[in-house]
């Protein structure tokens, strides 16, 4: 009994509740502070990962000085994925990046890193243009094509440009011709008794109305612009390849090869990597890649605004694919 009245938590002892309430006080008041440290440290992790991505952003090329033997590089360019206006690889992304490599001064030679299955003929006429621009200003500077997986279409007709192309033997090469694809629901609506009602002013601005019967006059004017680019293609894997090239009847069919096969018919010149290249063939192994990328903030810009025309012009799109 006597423990237990010198016992300051017992209840028999004057002012125990102050003391509970002051522990429990003190406890969250310790507690509190804690959780405040540890929302500190976390908030520091966030902002040296904010600072860390936008410095990423602001300069992704970011280069270290060296020697002067050290800074002589190849520079490279990736042509990755399909190449549309609002894809990473695009006329603009690709020529700035070409553009930075011809002004760095230590820049030996350019790559472009080619994996792509082709897209848009706008975008890859922009950068073959640019391409043949910066031969004729530099000459004596080399851009090889060097593919890894695929070079299709529109990134085929990119590589024609360049002075060689290089490529794994099990590479997909070729695909030098135009499609426009698309669906017909009309005799869906029949089925589900759906009645389409479409006006317009112009008798072929419906062209290619999913939802109508197909017009004969439509289609034959459609082939003939797809042949119409078709021969602008051609036109520009000709003159890029020249002499080079040993046409068949199937060339220009849309076929694609292997990169085996596409060295005996003069599409492409020779097997090879970035690194080989860079090494062998350029004389500078160190690479340093110029690929320009997208600020975060002017790609989600750049596809909320695009994002209502992309809907309507996906409906029919030439590619070169």
């Amino acid at each position: 009994m006597d423990n237990q009245q010198d016992t300051p938590n017992n209840a028999s002892t004057p002012g125990w509740e102050r003391g509970i309430v002051e522990k429990l006080a003190f406890a969250a008041l310790k507690e509190q502070r804690a959780t405040r440290r540890w929302g500190l440290f976390f908030k520091g992790l966030l902002f040296l990962y904010l600072t860390a991505l936008l410095l990423l952003a602001v300069y992704p090329k970011m280069k270290f000085g060296g020697s002067d033997n050290d800074k002589e590089h190849t520079a490279v360019i990736d042509l990755v994925g399909v190449i549309a206006e609002d894809k990473d690889a695009n006329a603009k992304a690709i020529i700035e990046g070409l553009r930075e490599a011809v002004k760095d001064k230590h820049t030996k030679g350019i790559i472009l890193h080619a994996n792509s299955p082709g897209g848009s003929p706008v975008q890859s006429w922009d950068v073959f243009d640019e391409i043949r621009k910066i031969k004729k200003e530099h000459p004596q500077l080399p851009i090889y094509t060097v593919v890894s997986d695929i070079c299709a279409s529109g990134c085929y007709y990119i590589a024609a440009a360049s002075d060689k192309i290089f490529v794994n033997q099990a590479s997909i090469i070729g695909s030098i011709g135009v499609l426009m694809d698309g669906f017909g629901f009309v005799n869906v609506m029949e089925k589900l008794g759906v009645e389409r009602r479409l006006l317009t002013a112009g008798a072929h601005k419906a062209m290619l109305d999913p939802f109508s019967p197909v017009k004969e006059n439509e289609t034959a004017y459609m082939n003939g612009m797809l042949n119409e680019v078709h021969q602008q293609f051609i036109t520009a894997v000709r003159t890029g390849r020249g002499d080079r090239l040993k046409e068949t009847p199937d060339m220009f069919s849309g076929l694609v090869w292997s990169g085996e096969s596409s060295l005996k018919l003069g599409i492409a010149d020779a097997i090879g990597n970035d690194d080989y290249v860079a090494k062998d063939i350029i004389g500078a192994k160190k690479l340093v890649n110029f690929t320009q990328e997208e600020l975060l903030m002017d790609r989600i810009a750049g596809k909320l605004g695009a994002a209502f025309g992309q809907a309507i012009s996906s409906m029919a799109q030439v590619s070169l694919r």
